[in-house]
């Protein structure tokens, strides 16, 4: 293994969060992994989050407060201020696996490769586990991960995903919605090694902004693919995403 354990980037993004926020928060400032430098980017919250960043801030690399344009606008400005060697997006709600889960991620590998990705627990706003991504819904992670596999939607769990800085871009604002499939896409062209790690990586809190706005998050998605993919694959893999829904849902 390289003997220079990496420094992963840890960036929380959070409004009005502070039903969510701490648990958030003590699944990184409790990991056995030594190397992580963790950002929290609040977008000048009204509730008591504020309040709960400056109770761990002697823990945090840095934190700001202040009004931002939406999602993507904050995680570019977490992005602007990292300065790790991986990125790893664990927004309020939202947990790493356990207290071992980068530990185990960086010995997932013998080199450092440009992406390491797995797989994903879900649990409702009460924190009750739902099931892993993969079981419950229709997308299945794939075994290698591969830009094009991205055609068939969002296959990977954005909060399971670290991607190496060099080879991450900032999120593309016009996608309010859907930039984050934009974002993967992006990186997996640009990397060569991409390393599945075979565990869970993090716990998803269901009910983010493309669940609550399905139909301007499908549309969204739609123009993201299809400047990717190509409007005739897009529209076949749209066919395909829907037929894929209905099928597994009747079975269940």
């Amino acid at each position: 293994m390289d003997q220079r354990l990496p420094i992963i980037s840890v960036i929380t993004i959070v409004y009005n969060g502070e039903i969510f926020l701490e648990r958030t928060m003590q699944s990184v400032l409790n990991q056995t992994y030594s190397q992580i430098q963790y950002i929290v980017i609040d977008g000048n919250s009204k509730d008591k989050t504020v309040e709960i960043i400056r109770k761990y801030s002697d823990k945090i690399f840095f934190w700001k407060s202040e009004p931002d344009k939406g999602l993507y606008d904050a995680m570019n400005k977490g992005i602007k201020v990292a300065t790790g060697d991986y990125l790893l997006f664990m927004n309020a709600g939202d947990e790493l696996f356990d207290r071992y889960t980068l530990e185990n991620i960086v010995k997932s590998s013998d080199t450092l490769p440009d992406v390491y990705y797995g797989e994903t627990l879900m649990v409702d706003d009460a924190f009750k586990p739902l099931g892993i991504r993969s079981e419950t819904t229709p997308h299945k992670l794939p075994k290698q991960l591969k830009w094009q596999d991205m055609a068939y939607g969002m296959v990977v769990c954005h909060q399971s995903i670290l991607v190496k800085r060099a080879v991450a871009s900032a999120y593309d604002t016009s996608h309010p919605y859907c930039a984050d499939i934009d974002w993967i896409i992006k990186a997996l062209k640009k990397s060569s090694t991409v390393v599945n790690v075979g565990f869970n990586v993090s716990k998803y809190l269901k009910g983010g902004i493309s669940d609550k706005r399905l139909k301007q998050s499908l549309i969204d998605r739609f123009e993201v693919m299809k400047a990717h993919f190509g409007l005739l694959r897009t529209i076949f893999s749209h066919v395909y995403i829907v037929g894929r829904a209905v099928w597994f849902y009747k079975l269940k």
